[in-house]
């Protein structure tokens, strides 16, 4: 019996590549969208489809026969996901959506807004509020390897980072099985571990020493400027980085609950990528 496909976006990022090896292993046809399938570096027995999340109808194809959709917004930004949303909508009768802790705020934040759209689409839903990646920390890579020194904002600031395996499980979980429609999962670490501790665990994971230093505000906003493009979101994140230092980021369990596992810790983040800061 031919069994629908589930169709994945962002399906070449950390937590997408993820997503498609656990639905794999669950012998599930997995449906990868990607701008340019030629470098996707997918496994053979994942049918890579060309298309734009920009661009609703470049998606209509990928639709085709699909479940349930992983998807993954690439803006901070609703503006768009609208005839994105109806097209989803249209087609498959779930949506998994990677969202944020912040989506908590309302539907003033991009998060909040890409929720409430889904919710007012009438397909099932499961909204997966992440706190920080750790995979965020590959940004750290390069001067690792070069000077072995993270420069950096607030070293005290404590962050539940979550490894995107765990996401990805979860995902798969709320693609595939019963009792998650409806449900909003906050999805953290284990652990609250500050900016400096991220450095010293990764250094102790490589063999080396990884030394944490403090960068002046002015400095690290006129690096990040060409990076986010947008003056107030950078002014934002360097304003939440720096609340971080007095009011870490919640831990919560909601990972052990679905999978039945512990979330893992940043050090076994860093382990699993230890190749990259060496």
């Amino acid at each position: 019996m031919r069994r629908d496909a589930v169709l994945v976006t962002g399906a070449t990022g950390n937590v997408g590549r993820q997503v498609v090896s656990g639905l794999r292993e669950m012998g599930v046809p997995v449906r990868a969208l990607t701008r340019n399938p030629d470098m996707a570096g997918l496994p053979d027995d994942v049918t890579v489809v060309r298309g734009d999340l920009d661009d609703p109808q470049s998606v209509s194809a990928a639709l085709t026969d699909v479940t349930a959709v992983f998807l993954l917004w690439p803006s901070f930004s609703p503006e768009g996901a609208v005839p994105l949303v109806e097209q989803i909508a249209a087609h498959a009768c779930r949506i998994v959506y990677l969202s944020a802790l912040q989506a908590a705020d309302g539907p003033e934040t991009g998060w909040g807004a890409v929720e409430r759209l889904i919710e007012e689409s009438g397909v099932a839903w499961t909204f997966l509020r992440c706190g920080g990646f750790a995979a965020n920390t590959l940004g750290w890579a390069e001067r690792i390897r070069e000077e072995g020194v993270v420069r950096a904002p607030f070293a005290n600031a404590a962050r539940s980072l979550i490894h995107e395996k765990d996401i990805a499980e979860v995902a798969v979980r709320a693609l595939t099985g019963d009792g998650h429609a409806g449900e909003t999962y906050s999805l953290t670490g284990p652990e609250v571990v500050t900016q400096a501790d991220q450095a010293r665990l990764i250094g102790e994971v490589i063999g080396r020493p990884v030394r944490f230093e403090e960068q002046p505000l002015p400095e690290a906003r006129a690096e990040m400027l060409p990076i986010f493009g947008d003056a107030a979101l950078v002014d934002a994140a360097l304003a939440y980085w720096g609340s971080l230092v007095t009011e870490p980021e919640p831990v919560t369990t909601t990972v052990a609950q679905v999978t039945g596992r512990p979330a893992r810790t940043f050090r076994e983040w860093a382990e699993d990528h230890a190749a990259d800061f060496r």
